[in-house]
């Protein structure tokens, strides 16, 4: 059976350096295609684009993953910018938004990851909590901790038991969005896995980072839907 096609959002940097060079480039963690390449599936990078072809983009994939970044700009989500608020990315919130309702309307696999998982709940009508603290606490460095899941949902039925994730982020959910239900927590009550019904199709959001781990039942999860679909 052919692997299915996963595409992964990226970063657009305005100043990325490598050997002798400092452009603007489209960048990805490698760990994202690792994930994917190790779960059984094939990486596609998906850079900021039109919101126009979000579409076209999607038909021509079996999953796709909303890749984690930059906060998402408030106005999204009709708040006030906090000052605890990083900078926008426009571009990247304008074509990941795109992405996330023509995969919804395809029934297109769907796996957001930490920032991923934030704009799949303002897709759907959520909004966020703009600073938290404790799941972020040294800038630049992976923290960890335990996440419970919620039985019954899609995520317990991947990963049934509680585990520690490797976490960096200062963002999360606030008001969930539409027909969304949290699907796993923090010890502190952060939300930290979302989903819709199981009528929406194969839908998850995680706000850890399952691509600085080694476990791979998540994104296993997404390439087993995705091989239904391959094209």
């Amino acid at each position: 059976m052919a692997r299915p096609l996963i595409g992964v959002s990226t970063y657009l940097e305005p100043g990325a350096r490598w050997g002798v060079w400092e452009l603007e480039a489209a960048l990805l963690p490698v760990g994202y295609p690792r994930l994917v390449q190790a779960s059984g599936g094939l990486a596609a990078m998906l850079p900021p684009d039109d919101p126009a072809h979000a579409a076209e983009a999607v038909a021509r994939l079996d999953g796709l993953v909303i890749a984690g970044g930059p906060d998402v700009d408030p106005v999204h989500y009709g708040a006030e910018r906090s000052p605890r608020c990083g900078p926008p990315a426009p571009r990247r919130d304008a074509w990941e938004l795109a992405l996330i309702h023509a995969a919804m309307a395809a029934g297109t696999p769907l796996l957001g990851i930490c920032r991923g998982m934030q704009l799949l709940n303002v897709a759907a009508g959520g909004t966020l909590v703009q600073h938290l603290d404790g799941h972020a606490e040294t800038v630049g460095v992976f923290g960890e901790h335990p996440v419970k899941p919620v039985p019954g949902t899609r995520y317990a039925a991947l990963v049934p038991e509680e585990t520690t994730v490797p976490t960096f982020h200062h963002q999360a959910v606030d008001r969930l969005g539409a027909d969304l239900i949290p699907s796993a927590h923090a010890a502190d009550g952060t939300v930290e896995a979302v989903e819709p019904p199981p009528s929406r199709g194969w839908v998850l959001g995680v706000q850890w980072h399952p691509e600085m781990a080694q476990d791979l039942r998540v994104m296993q999860g997404l390439i087993e839907a995705a091989s239904g679909a391959a094209h």
